[in-house]
């Protein structure tokens, strides 16, 4: 049940003010288990084990570490374990096909391309041009044909985003969930995407990241179908190279905007493109019949191209036969508002036209809750198999019906769905209700056989339905592709859901949900998995099903887990522990218990936390489930570590590592290897650390998970240099560099620039050094992590120390202990007072530096940390030696040389030998 994820979340003040952006934490540090905050404290540097290890300011500390704490599996940007998967476009190129029924408009391109044209030559911010109109006139073909036009001069990308402002029976798309759409199409991993429960701020923050993401690029987006300006105004980049093509059927009204009006087509034009798109000689219509063709559809483009193409399936009419249809049709409706009637009579000619088991995959489409669809969701439609649903679905678009969407999609136009929808509501209402009822069971059998490929392997996986047999599902053959599908359908399965929800067809609810909890854990955005979960839990309580309501309390904690709600997470995972216990589900109970103790993990209850794995532990081992164990051991683990016992962190890791490796679970093996190198490390068995880094950085290697793989170079880089290897130091953390910046990972970039500052202060160069680490410390404070600005602060100490300013290394020393003693970070503490013990020493004050050594040695006797154990007794050797004279402090001095040779840091023994010579 678990994920490791890192998210990106902005911190809300009062009245809705962004005032952090967290931007990029450890995002995909994800494939940690929920020790994995823990053992990332050691890449805040080789003493920072803190049980934090970031502290970043409230909301955005527990976001990290929530996202960080879910484990399994990883999840590296821009890659098919990420959510955003090869589904998510990660190249800005998603402009529909150009369609072969645009015609002329050649005033209007004119226009339009100048106005970018010469926006673009004097260097000023291009305007936002929107075009508005009537229903069918054309707008989004003029818009889309515009985009491609226009593509060369927009060459980092082109965006196209329906915002559903007049679709029937979909409600506006909200901007913040567009910006959500926007931000997953421009690359960016979905567990970076700012979440919350103050929609308003979320949206703030979105459009911010948004803002940043398009500020040096030159992209075109296309809104289409807007409903209001404060819909799309969020959506706007900020940059002035980025052209927005806004598409509404209302007249916005905003600043510095090009207002295109696109009207009904020139009764010429209309004429051109009807005879172009009919396949007839021009001379062989008759223009009188067809300017009465194209009059009697209002020479809008929608209705034009339908006539046409009616025209063009029945060789055998004439002109004038078409004529005559269109007239009977346009009586039929005559109820009709007359623009509604001139547009919807040529609909009404074309569906009469086709052949009845067509017209009823017609009316089934109009059902659809969601907005595309591709043959498997017509097949479970319409009843029909995924060959009849394909040949209707392209025959449809022959007959202009339905439009061609990228990766063999297709979907209704707005005017078409809605007269879909009605010809649908004229018949058996039932007939809709077991229309969503298949499409739902379609969607619950596609999702076992996608959860078969991600969820890892000895974790429940919500079943198929019974009903399924006979049930298509798409082929789905690897991971990256189950992905995929699930990234494309995820709108259109929340959408159904909700259709459900609204026809009480509450256990389709409950299973869909519980079906689309793995993925949404992994995936998000995580604010629509709460309103998921949350309408589970009630559709739960509905139909009486204790266990099925646990489920979803238990998928809800987890998520507002990630989301940094604690009390809320406990709240939830508490309700879920109570519910499972009524119906005696143990398996259900030890998963809450083992989210509950990360909860408590990460907000430092560690005898809770201690406890609840504990418990979670037995149950398990009850139960026989090895997987469970291994979790619970590996949680268990971290819990020991950040509690300094690190003798049972190692028992608990290895147990967990012996469990992943019987399972063959890679990913859980890399992780326990890893974990055990931080522990290792910190008890100053630095040649087996780098041997767990070593072995844990080839498993993320063969796994092509390229931020862990830098992850651990970082780990392995910090043993290099702690063992005096520092061109090695050098060339892992410059390689881990390389890989945060390609995959856009700042935390991850900032843990290495700090390592490679903390190098070069020991290779001498003092003056790089600061400025690495200042531009480390700028990062962590920009992101709230507290725990990278406490390790940057205690470096840059020593390293002001070292060019002589005595004063700003003091104050970095005082501000970094202050941060460090909050987190409870002991062994940080230890080399901070050891590191500023060090200073006063040098600067004659060998009084004041001893009390700062014989702090941090007790500290670091408390939790055993040898390396901060041999740095003070050095340090209070060489004082009283300096005090009270050559001969003296001889015994700590001794002491020091013998730990610094268990650890095998030769270049401290030698230093206090030439002394002691």
């Amino acid at each position: 049940m678990r994920l490791r994820r890192g998210i990106a979340i902005a911190v809300v003040a009062g009245g809705g003010a962004v005032t952090t952006m967290l931007v990029g934490l450890v995002t995909n540090a994800v494939s940690d288990e929920s020790r994995w905050p823990g053992w990332l404290g050691w890449l805040q540097e080789h003493a920072w084990f803190s049980f934090v290890v970031l502290g970043v300011t409230m909301a955005g500390l527990t976001a990290l570490l929530a996202g960080l704490s879910e484990t399994r599996p990883p999840t590296p940007p821009g890659r098919p374990e990420d959510g955003a998967g090869p589904g998510a476009a990660q190249v800005l190129r998603s402009l529909p096909r150009d369609t072969a029924a645009f015609t002329d408009r050649a005033a209007e391109l004119e226009r339009l391309v100048g106005s970018v044209r010469a926006s673009q030559e004097r260097g000023q911010g291009l305007p936002v041009h929107v075009i508005d109109g009537m229903p069918g006139v054309g707008k989004t073909a003029f818009a889309v044909h515009a985009g491609h036009l226009l593509s060369e001069r927009f060459p980092d990308g082109q965006l196209f985003v329906n915002l559903n402002g007049h679709t029937p029976g979909r409600t506006p798309v909200q901007a913040g969930e567009a910006l959500a759409s926007l931000l997953t199409a421009a690359g960016v991993p979905t567990q970076q995407i700012p979440v919350g429960d103050d929609v308003g701020a979320v949206t703030e923050a979105r459009a911010a990241m948004w803002r940043s993401r398009l500020a040096d690029k030159r992209a075109l987006l296309i809104l289409d179908n807007a409903a209001s300006y404060r819909q799309l105004e969020p959506l706007l980049p900020g940059g002035s190279g980025c052209l927005v093509l806004v598409t509404s059927r209302k007249r916005l009204v905003a600043n510095e905007e090009v207002v295109m009006s696109v009207d009904a087509l020139p009764p010429d034009h209309a004429v051109e493109l009807f005879v172009r798109l009919s396949g007839r000689p021009a001379d062989a219509l008759g223009r009188d019949v067809v300017d009465e063709l194209v009059r009697l559809c209002g020479c809008l483009p929608l209705g034009v191209s339908l006539l046409a193409a009616r025209l063009r399936h029945h060789p055998s009419w004439s002109a004038e036969d078409l004529r005559g249809r269109l007239v009977a049709a346009r009586d039929r409706l005559g109820e009709l508002r007359a623009g509604e009637r001139a547009v919807t009579a040529t609909f009404d000619l074309s569906y009469r036209d086709l052949a009845p088991e067509r017209q009823h995959f017609f009316r089934q489409l109009g059902v659809f809750p969601g907005t595309d669809l591709d043959p498997h969701i017509g097949a479970a439609l319409a009843e029909v198999s995924v060959v009849v649903a394909r040949r209707h679905l392209e025959a449809l678009y022959d007959d202009h019906l339905i439009d061609e969407q990228p990766g063999s999609r297709y979907r209704l136009h707005d005017l078409l769905r809605a007269y879909a929808r009605g010809l649908a509501a004229e018949g058996d209402s039932m007939d809709h209700v077991q229309a969503v009822q298949r499409v739902c069971t379609y969607y619950l059998a596609a999702l076992a056989v996608a959860n078969g490929h991600t969820v890892r392997s000895g974790a429940a996986v919500p079943p198929a339905p019974d009903d399924t047999s006979r049930v298509e599902t798409p082929v789905l053959e690897s991971r990256a592709d189950a992905l995929s599908w699930l990234e494309t359908e995820r709108a259109n399965i929340l959408a159904c859901v909700r259709r459900a929800n609204g026809l009480a067809l509450y256990d389709l609810v409950v299973r869909l949900a519980a079906a689309m909890a793995p993925f949404l854990r992994q995936a998000g955005p995580w604010d629509q998995a709460v309103a998921l979960h949350r309408t589970a839990a009630e559709a739960a309580r509905h139909t009486g099903d204790q266990r099925a309501r646990g489920d979803a309390l238990a998928e809800l904690g987890v998520v507002r887990r990630f989301m940094a709600a604690y009390p809320q997470a406990i709240e939830a995972l508490n309700d879920a522990v109570t519910a499972y216990e009524a119906v005696d589900d143990r398996r259900g109970k030890a998963e809450a218990l083992n989210q509950l103790g990360i909860v408590w993990y990460l907000t430092a209850d560690n005898e809770d936390a201690a406890r609840a794995q504990t418990e979670a532990l037995a149950l398990y081992r009850e139960l026989g489930y090895r997987l469970g164990q291994a979790n619970a051991l590996a949680d268990l683990g971290m819990t020991h570590r950040q509690m300094s016992r690190f003798d049972s962190a190692v028992e608990a890791q290895s147990e967990a590592l012996a469990i992943y490796r019987e399972l063959g679970d890679r990913y859980g093996e890399a992780n326990s290897l890893r974990d055990l190198g931080v522990v290792h490390t910190l008890m100053g068995a630095y040649g087996l650390a780098a041997q767990h880094h070593q072995e844990a950085f080839d498993i993320y290697l063969e796994l092509d998970d390229r931020v862990h793989q830098a992850y651990a170079l970082n780990e392995l880089g910090v043993v290099r240099r702690l063992t005096g290897d520092i061109e090695g130091a050098r060339t892992a953390h410059s390689q881990a560099l390389t890989h945060f910046t390609e995959l856009g990972e700042r935390f991850g970039r900032a843990n290495s620039v700090r390592h490679l500052g903390v190098v070069e202060r020991v290779a001498g160069d003092a003056a790089e050094a600061i400025r690495l680490l200042e531009e480390a410390l700028g990062v962590y404070r920009e992101l709230g992590s507290r725990g990278g600005e406490a390790g940057s602060l205690s470096e840059l100490g020593v390293a002001r120390g070292i060019v002589g300013e005595r004063d700003g290394a003091i104050e970095a020393f005082q501000r970094g202990l202050e941060i460090l003693r909050g987190l409870g970070d002991r062994c940080g503490e230890a080399e901070a007072l050891n590191h500023w013990g060090m200073l006063l020493l040098t600067s004659d004050e060998p009084i004041a530096a001893r009390r700062h050594f014989g702090q941090a040695l007790t500290l670091a006797r408390g939790i055993r940390c040898p390396l901060e154990e041999a740095r003070a007794l050095e340090g209070i050797g060489r004082c009283d030696w300096t005090v009270d004279g050559p001969g003296h402090g001889v015994d700590s001095l001794r002491a020091a040389v013998t730990v610094y040779r268990r650890l095998g840091v030769s270049a401290s023994v030698d230093d206090i030998e030439r002394l002691l010579v």
